[in-house]
């Protein structure tokens, strides 16, 4: 019989965590329910990394929040290719750097946006397909309070976080936001991260980005989330830059926990 732990201090936590712990034990071995779910957590977390990013799905929900969007693909042809290249996730395609640059689309009339949208599949296209479009209603909503210009949502399909430098650079965006899908873990396979990056170009590093990450329904809420990077966004603007210079400042809305007390040391 698995062990009874009701008297641990460790059952406790387990509902303030989605971490494996306290799972009990049969004989030597994890209880046979705990050794299941890990392996369904598993297999979740492969499927996320696989899953082909519906541009269409998402350009649909966009458009019924009234948002325009255009479809691009970095310079990956395939899956396969997107994993074993990662340089390749980081630039556009050749006919997608043209669409952004051609007159006749339209797109090129957004030039010297404010913000340009960016959402990447990333390593879990089940993110961006579950998170992007809610999260960006919620920033829309205090976007309007104010005069900022944002693009069209560039949808680019096997795309990494750099891939957002060149977009911005072709419009010629003052900052880039790129939504993207987080290496899922065993617990979170649908992790969307936020990557602000002001004065894009092709060649930056990470060093010269903000990150948000965990956003999703057990994580970090939509409304706190465009809060935070809300703040990021004032801040890049006021100062003119981003990355380690630029520190989340926000106020955390976890004060009740500074007061609780640590079991462990109990």
């Amino acid at each position: 019989m698995p062990e009874k732990d009701s008297g641990s201090p460790w059952q406790a936590l387990r509902k303030h965590t989605a971490a494996r712990i306290a799972l009990g034990r049969s004989g030597v071995s994890l209880p046979t329910h705990a050794q299941l779910a890990f392996q369904l957590a598993h297999a979740q977390a492969r499927d996320a990394v696989h899953l082909a990013f519906d541009v269409a799905a998402l350009a649909q929900a966009l458009a019924q929040q009234g948002m325009a969007s255009v479809p691009l693909h970095s310079a990956a042809t395939s899956r396969a290719v997107y994993l074993q290249r990662p340089d390749l996730g980081r630039r556009l395609d050749d006919a997608s750097r043209a669409l952004l640059a051609s007159e006749v689309t339209g797109v090129a009339g957004v030039a010297g946006v404010d913000i340009a949208l960016v959402v990447a599949d990333g390593l879990s296209a089940l993110a961006v397909q579950r998170h992007a479009a809610p999260f960006l209603a919620a920033l829309r909503e205090r976007l309007a309070r104010e005069a900022w210009t944002v693009s069209p949502v560039m949808l680019v399909a096997q795309g990494r976080v750099a891939v957002g430098d060149e977009v911005g650079q072709l419009l010629q965006a003052r900052a880039v936001l790129v939504l993207i899908g987080e290496r899922p873990g065993l617990s979170s396979p649908d992790s969307l991260g936020l990557y602000l990056t002001w004065a894009p170009k092709v060649g930056l590093l990470d060093d010269s980005r903000n990150c948000i990450s965990n956003v999703r329904l057990e994580g970090l809420a939509y409304a706190q989330a465009a809060y935070r990077l809300h703040y990021l966004l004032s801040q890049a603007f006021r100062r003119q830059l981003s990355g380690v210079a630029l520190k989340d400042e926000t106020v955390e809305e976890g004060a009740a926990l500074a007061g609780a007390r640590n079991f462990l040391l109990a």
